[in-house]
């Protein structure tokens, strides 16, 4: 556990300096925002680089901003004059919802479809297949137009854009966008769990079990789903870090107002402190649900936790 512990402290500082990095870099510079088309003097551009610490070195002007980081300090928007972190909260609020949701469809949906093909073979086991070959190849912006087409301005039953308020009206709201964002992550999660069920089924003890008289219920959750449980705790937890990526179109086109609409208002402002906070609170997301899916897997089957210590 303690390499594990290591690596992922390794990643996320990787990760944020080529955060950092990759913003500094690009071309264009944060005084040029504040300064627009009309440039002031040598002078005081000089004294607002100062200002902002832009006439340092940049691997310096780094540690600084992770310094701040890692005691709670995102830095102070460049457009509003804002802290950061009073900007970021309430859209990382949304995008949370949002990305819980679909994930609880995705584990649902996914293993659900997955193990009933698994253990219907036939025309239900060919129907899922279909189904999920369907789920797999359709974009989530597809899915997001189909559903608001159905869904939201032919049936009524959600709201095409925004969120309504209250509990009810955040369910309401974001129903729609977690089916689009579940939809292609279910359907590979779903192959998965098929694909680990059969071999399960397939294999000696499961045999062994089944002529010794164990009843099928107890077959399935002790013999299939317990050695079955490592693939498929793998690939869900790399789908559900997954969506933290895809609720930035999918909130786009709902107009949710989340981390996603937040990190393109503020890439085309050029508001760089805004931009490289989001882009941090992704890849931490990311990274850190990817160590939980390896953690839930070394749990569930004895055989990775021996390979992994």
């Amino acid at each position: 556990m303690l390499h594990r512990l290591i690596g992922l402290a390794v990643t996320l500082l990787a990760a944020s300096l080529v955060v950092y990095l990759s913003l500094y870099l690009s071309p264009g510079s944060p005084e040029q925002v504040l300064f627009g088309s009309r440039p002031p003097s040598p002078e005081v551009q000089e004294q607002v680089r100062h200002y902002l610490g832009l006439d340092q070195n940049v691997f310096v002007r780094y540690v600084d901003w992770l310094g701040n980081v890692l005691t709670g300090d995102l830095g102070t928007s460049l457009i509003t004059q804002q802290p950061v972190a009073d900007r970021v909260a309430p859209a990382a609020e949304v995008t949370l919802a949002l990305v819980a949701y679909a994930g609880v469809l995705v584990l649902l949906l996914g293993i659900g479809s997955g193990l009933l093909a698994a253990l219907r073979p036939g025309k239900l086991d060919g129907a899922v297949t279909a189904g999920t070959s369907v789920a797999v190849a359709l974009p989530a912006f597809v899915a997001s137009s189909l559903l608001i087409s159905v869904f939201a301005v032919n049936l009524g039953w959600f709201p095409a854009y925004g969120l309504g308020t209250g509990v009810g009206g955040w369910l309401r709201g974001l129903t729609l966008p977690a089916i689009s964002l579940a939809i292609i992550a279910s359907g590979l999660l779903a192959r998965v769990t098929r694909s680990a069920a059969r071999a399960e089924l397939a294999s000696e003890h499961v045999q062994t079990a089944t002529m010794r008289g164990i009843s099928h219920g107890r077959l399935i959750r002790s013999h299939v789903l317990r050695n079955a449980s490592a693939p498929i705790a793998t690939v869900a937890g790399l789908q559900v870090a997954g969506l933290i990526a895809g609720a930035v179109v999918v909130e786009q086109a709902f107009g949710l107002g989340g981390l996603g609409g937040l990190l393109i208002s503020s890439v085309q402002q050029k508001d760089f402190p805004v931009v490289q906070a989001v882009a941090l609170i992704v890849v931490v997301g990311f990274v850190v649900l990817n160590l939980v899916a390896d953690v839930i897997s070394a749990i569930l089957d004895p055989r990775v936790r021996r390979a992994v210590s």
